[in-house]
């Protein structure tokens, strides 16, 4: 990450998707998250720890953002030299941040979803609850303690993610210009978020408002984010000339990226998907697959099961059932293949590079 995580540069390696540019010119830089773990763990050795706490939430959040898919920090910096950028030390800095980013933005999802599970390992959360645990506290301590782990270690990683951004290597309006972005891409995640955590099941669940509050929960953030921060990186006129257009493929790429994304919560394989399957039921979310649901002779399983805590495998097996035979999951595919076409279409009309436009709309089918 840039010198205010790592204290050291990145060296770009040898690329894994040359398909990314025009014959003859150079690949963009491979994405891995290894100097980005180890920034987080060596973050414990700046301050005094007393206790070991700061300890354990760097080591969780290194652990957190080990693992994952990639998808943002490799859009970046694909974008990037589609763009035609050339400092790959910045643009690793930048790809850097924008994955703490959303490993913030995971760590607090598990606290807001309950999950227990993550990419196939204990949450924060579950992490220092168990560690509660083993120091002796009783049940709702232990499940204090965990809760106030995830916060704190989101936190953490979300003011290192701006704190990154702020350092990087580039002429004041550029910091300037990725910074405000970055501050409305976080208000406008955040506020999907809480609409989606306060939206209430009801006889007639709305899909229009389920498509927007998938729009500014995560397209903002893993498709906006990355492709608007890069042609600001890149800054040429021709490379900010394109924003506009990438910022309305990012929103359409981003809603399709969260449909298939409900369709893994409900209908996936935990052990896949590393998370839990049943938990946007039991928590009751207002997903498109919900949403579309309620349209179908599927919604009176799906609204009997709704919002209810104990809500396991075995009793949502015959809620999938019925999903699949009554078409929801063929009808929220749909959705995301529409959206992925027209970001296809609005693309092209605008000049943004084709291959840069088939790595969207791959990231979109990619795992979380």
């Amino acid at each position: 990450m840039s010198t205010a995580v790592a204290g050291r540069a990145h060296s770009a390696p040898a690329s894994s998707a040359p398909e990314l540019v025009a014959p003859g010119q150079p690949s963009p830089p491979e994405w891995t998250s290894r100097s980005l773990v180890a920034a987080l763990r060596a973050c414990a050795m700046r301050l005094p720890d007393p206790g070991g706490h700061l300890a354990t939430l760097w080591d969780a959040l290194a652990d957190s953002a080990d693992g994952g898919s990639g998808v943002r920090p490799a859009l970046l910096l694909a974008t990037y030299r589609a763009l035609g950028g050339t400092r790959d030390d910045v643009a690793h800095a930048l790809a850097d941040a924008t994955e703490l980013l959303h490993t913030a933005f995971v760590v607090h999802d598990d606290v807001i979803d309950h999950d227990d599970v993550r990419r196939g390992r204990p949450t924060v959360v579950a992490r220092h609850r168990a560690l509660a645990r083993s120091r002796g506290a009783d049940v709702a301590a232990a499940d204090d303690a965990g809760l106030a782990a995830g916060i704190l270690a989101g936190d953490l990683a979300l003011v290192r993610a701006v704190t990154a951004v702020a350092a990087l290597d580039v002429d004041a309006p550029t910091r300037a210009a990725l910074l405000e972005l970055l501050s409305d891409v976080i208000a406008e995640s955040a506020a999907g978020e809480l609409a989606d955590t306060t939206a209430l099941p009801s006889a007639t669940p709305d899909l229009a408002t389920a498509l927007t509050t998938a729009e500014r929960k995560t397209a903002a953030y893993t498709f906006v984010w990355p492709l608007r921060a890069a042609a600001l990186l890149v800054g040429t006129p021709q490379a900010r000339a394109l924003a506009p257009a990438l910022e309305r493929v990012g929103r359409l790429v981003g809603v399709a990226f969260q449909l298939r994304d409900d369709l893994r919560g409900t209908f996936g394989d935990p052990a896949t998907t590393g998370k839990s399957c049943v938990s946007d039921l039991r928590e009751g979310r207002v997903t498109a697959v919900v949403a579309v649901a309620a349209r179908t002779a599927a919604w009176p399983v799906v609204a009997s099961v709704l919002g209810d805590a104990d809500l396991d495998e075995e009793r949502a097996a015959p809620v999938r059932r019925a999903l699949e035979e009554h078409g929801v999951a063929d009808a929220v595919t749909t959705l995301a293949d529409d959206r992925l076409a027209s970001a296809v279409h609005v693309g092209r009309a605008a000049g943004v590079p084709e291959p840069l436009l088939a790595m969207l709309c791959d990231g979109a089918r990619a795992e979380r």
